[in-house]
This record gives structure tokens, C-alpha cells and sequence, in this order.
């Protein structure tokens, strides 16, 4: 175990410092309002044990959003991300299982014919949607009918939706709580076309690294860690992931 541990250690921590890249826009994860600098939350918590169980200093590496995190995985600027699970980022990121689940779905006006999420994907929907959000991704891959309109951020995705008259706003449900609260007869549509799944991510060739990252997953997740992560910082919206057998 010391030598495995050793392994790791060379991976993620060459010269004795985890830099851990963080996606800033999952409000969830990474609480918002800290001082600049000062980084808060599930995520931050977690991130704080590898490094003890590595027994490595610590080094936050903040993104403005997912997408430009995930890019970076050869720009040697990262060891380690907290990011969610994408087929699309699988070719060059090595993922452990998912440590939690956020259930993502729409926000339409008031007045819109849509009664579940099923029904958006029709001829001449669009759709607002944040760049490179797993949730985005995965409107990519799957829908037949309706289009997406991009921006580059959470923020700026409703800001579309209100501006334009778009029939929809996708996004994670938790987020689009907060959005509800800001536009005077919206809903949120019952139910959701995808969970996203929270995981650690590290390089392909970090091999030994991510042998180990799905353990301490697994390891977290049964002994309370993560649940116990979630009260400490009360998010709402989150559910620790099943364990992956």
C-alpha cells in the first residue's frame, strides 16, 4: 500500500503539491461569495482529504466554467478536477465513479404548452444552455428536434432565455430554483432529462492516480464523508451517489 501510495503520489504531486482544478460556475460544489482566493465547499472538503491521505501540500486551480477545465487536462495545469462525467471528456480524462448526482431539467414560461421534459424536443424549440455543462452536453448528443442556443455561462444562459422569449432554459435543477425566484411566472418542468454525475477526474495516463481516486470515492461515500459534506455546507439539490460495485 506504502508503494502504491508512493505511485500516486508521483502522479498527482511531482513536485509536492496536488493542484486541483475547480469549475467555479457549480455553485453547488464550490460555495459562491467567498473572498477571492478562499475557496469553500463539497468539492474544496474533499479536495483537502486527498491531500492529507497523499500527505501533500494543497494548490486550488479555478475555472470559470466546466468546459475550458476539462480542455485542460494535457496543459499540465491541473493533477486532479472535480468535474462531472461526460462521454465526450471520457477520450482524455480517466473518471472515477460518481460521488454525487444532480438531476438536470428546464424552466419555461408560465404560459408554456410543455408539461414534462419529454415534451421540449420539438421542431422549433430553442433552448438556452451554458457551454459545455455536462447537462449541455448531454442536450447535444440526444436531442432530435429542438436547438440550442449557447452562452458562455450559467448567468449569461439566462439571460438569453429571459431576453430572447426562449421556449426553455435548461439547466440543473437547484440553479433553475434560484432562476424560478427571478422571473415572474416561470416553472420548473416535473422530473428531468438527466442526472449528472460528479466525479474525480485525472489524465489517461495517470494510471495508479485513478486506481486510487475511485477508491477514496468509494471510500467516502459509504463511510459518510460526502453526506456528512453536503450538511456542513446544507446544499440542496444533491444526492450522494449510489457505490459502485
Amino acid at each position: 500500500m506504502v508503494h502504491e501510495i508512493e505511485q500516486v503520489g508521483k502522479e498527482l504531486a511531482r513536485n509536492g503539491t496536488l493542484r486541483v482544478g475547480l469549475n467555479l460556475a457549480n455553485f453547488l460544489l464550490i460555495n459562491p461569495g467567498t473572498p477571492i482566493g478562499v475557496h469553500e465547499g463539497i468539492v474544496p472538503d474533499l479536495a483537502q482529504e486527498l491531500a492529507r491521505e497523499l500527505n501533500v501540500a494543497l494548490k486550488f486551480v479555478p475555472f470559470s466554467s466546466p468546459g475550458p477545465l476539462g480542455d485542460a487536462v494535457d496543459q499540465d495545469v491541473w493533477d486532479l478536477a472535480f468535474l462531472a462525467d461526460e462521454p465526450a471528456r471520457a477520450q482524455t480524462i480517466s473518471f472515477s465513479p460518481a460521488y454525487l448526482e444532480i438531476q438536470a431539467s428546464y424552466l419555461v414560461p408560465d404560459a408554456s404548452p410543455f408539461a414534462e421534459v419529454s415534451d421540449v424536443d420539438q421542431p422549433g424549440v430553442q433552448i438556452a444552455a451554458m457551454e459545455g455543462g455536462a447537462y449541455t452536453l448531454f442536450l447535444k448528443r440526444n436531442l432530435k428536434h429542438a436547438k440550442l442556443v449557447l452562452a458562455p455561462t450559467i448567468d449569461e444562459s439566462f439571460k438569453v432565455f429571459a431576453e430572447q422569449g426562449l421556449q426553455a432554459l435548461s439547466g440543473l435543477r437547484p440553479r433553475l430554483l434560484t432562476d424560478q425566484t427571478k422571473l415572474h411566472g416561470s416553472r420548473i418542468l416535473p422530473g428531468y432529462f438527466t442526472s449528472v454525475q460528479q466525479a474525480v477526474a485525472t489524465s489517461h495516463k495517470n494510471v495508479a492516480a485513478a486506481a486510487f481516486l475511485s477508491d477514496f470515492v468509494k471510500r467516502a461515500q459509504v463511510s459518510g464523508m460526502i453526506q456528512a459534506a453536503i450538511d456542513r455546507h446544507a446544499v440542496v439539490g444533491v444526492n450522494v451517489a449510489p457505490v459502485k460495485r
